[in-house]
């Protein structure tokens, strides 16, 4: 049986955080929620859930998905699989073992989940979300000859194979980053549908404001180019 570690980097997530563990599949070895100097009670909150909480004060996505790889690497046994996954429940946890099947059945060691317009919930991504997904996955496509359709958050990926990418993005460009060196490395990799609601407590830090939407877009665009030349 294979091992599945599930990231969630989380800023101010209390009202969301405990529906997003409660709804993992049990076959989870260990959920460890990275709480990114949060001011309210994630922390609290997702460690009533059984949640591993480790505490990142610098902010950024990146940031806090580089301290959780940090804490597996030490491990005594290390995952076999890593999920990432948002602390907002957009997503549908439940939905984990559609996304790591085509990992489990050999066809891919990265798998992303695909946001598609009639899998999503009216509402659940701002226009801005769907351009910048949209053009990012045709820049890939041109570029690198990508078959993404976006760049969700809720992805899975074999452990040696998310050592083997070196990520180094500490902020908004951590999720195409992983993609580019996953199709420079030429890594088998899939997108499967999966389901896509609106935020049921708080606000999307990066869509939910305008500078978070202009300086995601810049830094996705920037590694997008910066690869082309690699």
């Amino acid at each position: 049986m294979k091992l599945i570690d599930v990231i969630i980097p989380a800023y101010n997530e209390a009202g969301s955080i405990g529906k997003v563990i409660q709804a993992l599949p049990r076959t989870v070895r260990e959920v460890v929620v990275v709480n990114n100097n949060s001011t309210d009670t994630t922390q609290e909150e997702a460690q009533k859930c059984g949640a591993t909480v480790l505490f990142e004060e610098k902010k950024g996505y990146g940031h806090a998905c580089l301290k959780a790889m940090d804490y597996l690497e030490k491990k005594e046994v290390e995952p076999d699989i890593v999920v990432f996954l948002d602390g907002d429940y957009s997503d549908y946890p439940e939905e984990l073992p559609k996304l790591i099947d085509p990992i489990l059945e050999g066809k891919a060691v990265f798998v992303v989940g695909a946001r598609l317009k009639h899998f999503r919930e009216p509402g659940a991504m701002t226009p801005a979300q769907v351009f910048g997904n949209g053009l990012a996955a045709v820049l890939m496509k041109i570029m690198y000859g990508a078959k993404f359709t976006g760049l969700g958050p809720f992805r899975a990926i074999t452990y040696d194979a998310l050592m083997g990418l070196n990520m180094e993005d500490k902020t908004y460009g951590w999720t195409v980053e992983m993609q580019l060196k996953v199709l420079k490395k030429k890594m088998p990799y899939a997108e499967v549908p999966v389901k896509y609601r609106k935020r049921s407590a708080g606000f999307s830090k990066v869509s939910g404001t305008v500078k978070g939407s202009v300086m995601a877009g810049i830094k996705i665009i920037g590694w997008i180019f910066k690869y082309s030349f690699k």
